[in-house]
């Protein structure tokens, strides 16, 4: 006869079993317990805080530039355009640097969208870059042409990647040359001299004018500064605080009819998304 104890669920079993179950419940309903023993402690402010915080770190993060020495000059050349001042913060505390990096990693930056088939021509309106194949041009690249009034303003084969990416380098070996040493380590004289050559025709560089480089980056330092957030510039929308911007609203119709200012705190879209 079998002996009774045989019959038995083993009890190290039924514990395993008993303890994998709070396991798995509390994976499945992981929010559900969370909520019930954090919630009590959390206020809306708290959580919308954190939100914003966790936003903007991933923000701060290089999605293109894969050498940090470019992203670096990119920030000091950034700042000169957009500098801090008694008005309020720079491009570098702006994030525009970041918001440039992320336009560059994108379909912009690629020129998905773009017409980039031949010819390309230079004329003295829009300074780009002026290429024709051998056969209609003898004379070469550099020669200046005039363009048809409804050519576009892109006048290059590279994409704006490209672009990027070539200026800099040469940015750092034009200040080597000029003063021997990185254009990070010049003063913001010296800087400016550098930049100043790129949109003085100065300096070009393979495939584009240096102008064309000078245009995309001051367009794009003002673009970073006074953006919504979300794309990650305009941090914390210091830019719209220094213009008095109140951002996206929904609407205006309990307020259009006052009769006095109203001055609103901006609002970036993040603030929509819950």
């Amino acid at each position: 006869m079998a002996n009774n104890d045989d019959n038995k669920p083993d009890e190290s079993r039924r514990r395993f079993m008993k303890n994998t179950g709070w396991v798995a419940g509390g994976v499945v309903g992981g929010s559900l317990l969370g909520g019930l023993v954090t919630d009590q402690f959390q206020d809306e402010s708290d959580t919308q805080t954190k939100n914003k915080e966790n936003a903007q770190t991933l923000q701060e993060a290089r999605t293109f530039f894969s050498r940090k020495e470019d992203f670096d000059t990119l920030k000091a050349a950034t700042e000169r355009i957009l500098p801090k001042d008694d008005d309020g913060p720079g491009a570098i505390e702006l994030g525009v640097p970041f918001f440039i990096d992320k336009q560059l990693n994108g379909s912009w930056g690629t020129n998905d969208k773009a017409y980039m088939k031949g010819p390309f021509y230079q004329d003295e309106q829009t300074h780009n870059y002026q290429h024709m194949d051998s056969k209609q041009n003898k004379s070469g690249p550099n020669t200046s042409t005039q363009a048809p009034s409804d050519t576009p303003r892109y006048q290059t084969r590279l994409n704006r990647g490209d672009i990027y990416l070539q200026a800099l380098r040469r940015m750092n070996d034009e200040s080597q040359k000029q003063f021997d040493n990185k254009f990070v380590d010049l003063d913001g004289d010296k800087q400016d001299k550098i930049l100043q050559m790129f949109d003085d025709g100065e300096i070009n560089l393979k495939g584009v004018a240096g102008i064309t480089f000078f245009n995309l980056l001051r367009q794009m330092t003002l673009e970073g500064a006074y953006s919504d957030p979300v794309y990650g510039g305009n941090r914390n929308m210091m830019g719209w605080k220094m213009k008095e911007y109140p951002g996206p609203r929904m609407n205006y119709a309990d307020e259009v009819e006052s009769e006095e200012f109203i001055k609103k705190k901006p609002k970036s879209l993040i603030d929509y998304q819950s």
